[in-house]
């Protein structure tokens, strides 16, 4: 019925994706199927799938009455601390429960697409949280990613004119961020653990401001940011003047030496407790460190008129004075 080279090719699937729930429906009845494939010959493994990962359910305030009907959120209203179906005086409860046609406690999608877009319904899908994780479903979310977007589109380009941004020069800020942002998200999309590389990009973009970035870093910000929204990633793509889709382009590699800060934050105590903090250049002596811990106006009042007997230093993290 087949080819089994296309066999050979295809299988086995490298992963199952699905709810708990399914293992009978789904993955239970896939499994059999393919035994019974591999018993007459056909397929060369005895399992189809290699590995299998469980996403957790997506929860939402369900309303029930008394009987146990369940009402649509746009059937009921709130009255004071209570629910009521409305145009009525019938009560119902509230509840957090699993998402299911049957409680009639789900979001359309289309709605929302309607309302956000597909890119901030999908990004904020990712963003909600790890994805074996149980998560509570707020359409409030998709609001707060759908400005996100809205910056990254800022960001590109200009607001008056319609047009690209001229780009920028590079700021070490800047460059530390994406490729913070590169490296989270090639290593979360790996691990499925699509949430965090979201809030990396986001920012990439804070510290980017209102000024764009050198071609070369704009563009890996897109082809990082396209498996997330790919509709906004790819038009900002050919805006930049691509004429083939980002999906041909090499995924983007992260430079180690790009990660590592600049100055390091240190805490500067007298006699054991905190009177101020100050950034200092990573590679600072000894001697330039306890120069400007003294010189910081908090921490020079609690040393004045005082002789320091002691001076304690942890590089990269701590400064303490004992004085007398």
């Amino acid at each position: 019925p087949f080819s089994p080279e296309r066999e050979q090719y295809w299988g086995p699937v490298d992963m199952y994706i699905g709810g708990g729930e399914h293992a009978v429906l789904h993955l239970l009845y896939a499994r059999f199927w393919h035994k019974v494939l591999y018993d007459c010959g056909l397929v060369h493994t005895k399992e189809p799938f290699k590995a299998l990962f469980n996403q957790g359910m997506i929860l939402a305030y369900s309303y029930q009455d008394d009987r146990g009907k369940y009402y649509l959120p746009t059937e009921v209203e709130q009255r004071g601390d209570d629910w009521f179906v409305k145009g009525s005086d019938t009560p119902v409860h509230t509840q957090i429960e699993k998402m299911s046609k049957s409680k009639k406690n789900v979001e359309d999608p289309l709605d929302i697409v309607a309302r956000y877009g597909a890119d901030a319904l999908r990004t904020y899908e990712m963003f909600m949280g790890p994805l074996d994780q149980v998560k509570p479903w707020q359409t409030s979310g998709c609001e707060g990613v759908a400005r996100f977007l809205a910056r990254v589109w800022r960001l590109f380009i200009d607001q008056h004119s319609g047009e690209v941004k001229p780009f920028g020069e590079p700021r070490p800020e800047v460059t530390r961020a994406l490729h913070l942002a590169i490296k989270e998200t090639t290593e979360g999309i790996e691990a499925l653990k699509f949430n965090t590389p979201v809030s990396k990009m986001m920012e990439f973009v804070n510290a980017s401001g209102a000024t764009l970035p050198p071609r070369a870093e704009a563009e890996a910000f897109l082809l990082i940011l396209s498996p997330y929204a790919p509709h906004l990633a790819e038009e900002l793509w050919s805006r930049l003047g691509h004429t083939s889709s980002l999906a041909n382009a090499a995924w983007p590699e992260f430079n180690p030496e790009a990660l590592v800060e600049d100055t390091v934050e240190i805490a500067v105590q007298v006699m054991g407790k905190l009177r101020g903090t100050i950034s200092v250049a990573r590679e600072a002596t000894k001697d330039d460190v306890l120069a400007q811990a003294k010189a910081n106006a908090n921490v020079a009042r609690h040393l004045d008129g005082k002789t320091i007997i002691k001076e304690i230093f942890v590089p990269g993290r701590l400064v303490n004075f004992v004085a007398k």
